[in-house]
């Protein structure tokens, strides 16, 4: 999202840098389209949606909720994934928001962009009234608080859903994330979630063989994410702004609608390691803090993490995340297995031990494939649902949050069952909004 240096288009810009062979962000004819599918194979085979679209000739009419940086993005993308897709529909929070991406949007993709005044909606009700038009499709794109609300109403309204992660900032939402799934599972609804990581072409590669073997048993692993510190992330506060609008037009720095940068960022990399293990985990014990982050511009979220995490069969998995200007730059995971070893960054996967290997083939776009999986999905009335998959990444680094907070140790069927954390306010509306103060661990409560 704004102000991630490398964290979604990083990915991108990154992998570009050491890969010549790569697919870049342009539009695909139908013929590259079908090839950039099957070589994703990724349009999971799963039961179809009520409309019928004619093999990649029926127009799919895409609605976009939330309209920052990322939701141009993942718009320009989505619109350039497949022939016949349009954006219609557009809602914000804020008009600003929604003028300026709307300006963006007609500026790259004129042709594909067919969004009247009469289709653009502001305010907290805005994701209503985009979901009354006729769509088929809808982006949730806005800040990762109102996604479990925003997922709910899609569903129920017979929406395919791409949704950005995290897809929640507490176990409430995670619980809320997972029904909706399950309900779009029993009405044929198509689901994705924007871990783009789960679909570059040297991770999925290398996740292949470690699921077959290649490393032995998995008995630990290293998580490690270091550096940007986003110290000037967000705008200045205006004179006239509410507490609410000032937290949510600043939302990164507030915990009840990032998540904190656990949760918001690194949920990527935590995916990965859930990925590589075939599981959730089942406990963790996790510190941290806020040395960097001083002043209320920062809200109240923490500049370090340090979590163990424990999986079933003893595994465990060590994350360090921090986001402090001008320390080392570090971001990869690291698996140990009876058998080797293997190293997974965003350019690179190898494997040493018993069965050596270095992926060296090109990497197509990710972020263009996601969106390509599920217009094809879509339109042969494939089953993909991702829902439940981000759900569970999503409360692993809930979890995590959680037990540095407090400095408790945790189990998965606690926060996923029982805990009652709910961080959404009393009302929405702009006015006064107090802000929760700085997590202490030891002092701050576990709910």
């Amino acid at each position: 999202m704004k102000g991630e240096t490398k964290g979604k288009t990083g990915i991108i810009s990154h992998i570009i840098g050491q890969n010549k062979g790569i697919a870049k962000t342009t539009l695909l004819s139908r013929r590259d389209f079908i090839k950039v599918s099957s070589l994703a194979g990724m349009a999971t085979l799963l039961g179809g949606s009520g409309r019928i679209f004619a093999a990649g000739s029926d127009k799919i009419r895409v609605g976009l909720i939330g309209c920052g940086n990322r939701g141009v993005y993942d718009t320009v993308n989505c619109l350039n994934s497949s022939p016949g897709v349009e954006l219609v529909a557009m809602g914000d929070l804020f008009k600003d928001h929604l003028d300026k991406a709307l300006a963006k949007l007609k500026q790259k993709l004129p042709e594909k962009v067919k969004v009247t005044k009469d289709a653009c909606f502001v305010g907290f009700d805005a994701y209503k009234k985009v979901l009354a038009c006729d769509i088929d499709l809808v982006m949730l794109t806005e800040t990762p608080h109102f996604r479990p609300e925003h997922f709910k109403a899609a569903i129920e309204a017979g929406k395919h859903v791409f949704m950005e992660k995290p897809v929640a900032v507490d176990p409430v939402g995670v619980r809320s994330i997972i029904a909706t799934s399950e309900l779009a599972d029993r009405k044929g609804l198509t689901v994705v979630a924007g871990t783009q990581m789960r679909r570059i072409a040297h991770i999925v590669e290398i996740m292949k063989r470690i699921h077959n073997g290649d490393i032995g048993e998995i008995v630990g692993g290293q998580c490690c994410r270091m550096g940007s510190g986003l110290l000037n992330w967000g705008p200045l506060r205006q004179p006239g702004w509410s507490d609410m609008e000032w937290q949510i037009r600043n939302w990164y720095f507030y915990t009840w609608l990032s998540g904190d940068f656990i949760v918001e960022q690194h949920v990527h990399n935590l995916d990965i390691m859930n990925w590589a293990i075939g599981s959730h985990p089942i406990k963790c014990i996790g510190l941290g803090g806020r040395q960097v982050r001083t002043g209320p511009k920062y809200g109240n979220i923490f500049d370090h993490f340090a979590v163990e995490y424990e999986y079933p069969n003893g595994v465990r998995v060590n994350y360090l995340g921090c986001q402090i200007n001008g320390v080392s730059y570090r971001n990869d995971q690291r698996l140990a297995g009876t058998k080797g070893r293997a190293y997974i960054d965003f350019g690179n996967a190898i494997i040493e031990g018993q069965n050596p290997f270095k992926y060296d083939k090109p990497i197509p776009d990710p972020c263009i494939i996601q969106h390509a999986d599920q217009i094809t999905a879509i339109r042969q009335g494939k089953r993909l649902n991702e829902g439940r998959r981000i759900a569970e990444s999503t409360l692993t680094t809930i979890m995590g949050r959680m037990s540095a907070y407090t400095g408790r140790s945790l189990s998965w069927d606690w926060v996923m069952n029982a805990s009652k954390l709910d961080l959404r306010p009393p009302r929405y509306e702009f006015g006064k909004l107090r802000v929760r103060p700085v997590a202490i661990p030891g002092k701050t409560e576990l709910i």
